[in-house]
């Protein structure tokens, strides 16, 4: 089940309306048989909106994990496991329990010799309702998210 900020959904609502009216604006212009390069200017950024974003997880001016393909849960981005630099995680002893999600385990984070204890966690194995975060990480501490 993914989850969206208010941002997201407004983004996607705003995407929709855009689409619609763009789309019927194009159909208009090709219908009369004017200005047949409006139709190439509206298609250019129709393509360029539609490209999905890339969120990034930062933390001591480094990126630790970049992709295209997180899964929103309760407002943080799981970013899949292989999106994540590994040589910036370091395993954790930390645990902690949610009651729908199961049990996370942490890493700490080593950048450039500077340390952030216990700022990713992970769901080895959730229970069914969170499936969808398997094998994938999740900051805090500090740690900036960003698209």
């Amino acid at each position: 089940m993914q989850r969206y900020t208010f941002k997201e959904n407004f983004k996607i609502l705003f995407k929709i309306f855009l689409m619609f009216f763009l789309r019927w604006f194009k159909i208009t212009i090709i219908k009369q048989k004017q200005l047949c390069c409006i139709v190439v200017v509206l298609i250019i950024p129709l393509y360029l909106y539609n490209k999905p974003y890339t969120m990034k997880a930062l933390w001591n001016n480094q990126v630790i994990a970049e992709s295209n393909n997180t899964v929103v849960v309760e407002n943080n981005h799981y970013f899949p496991k292989e999106s994540v630099k590994p040589e910036f995680l370091k395993p954790s002893d930390t645990h902690s329990t949610c009651p729908w999600k199961g049990l996370a385990s942490y890493y700490s984070l080593d950048v450039d010799g500077k340390q952030n204890n216990d700022a990713a966690w992970y769901y080895p194995d959730p229970k069914p309702a969170a499936a969808e975060i398997k094998d994938h990480v999740a900051f805090w501490k500090g740690v900036k998210i960003t698209d």
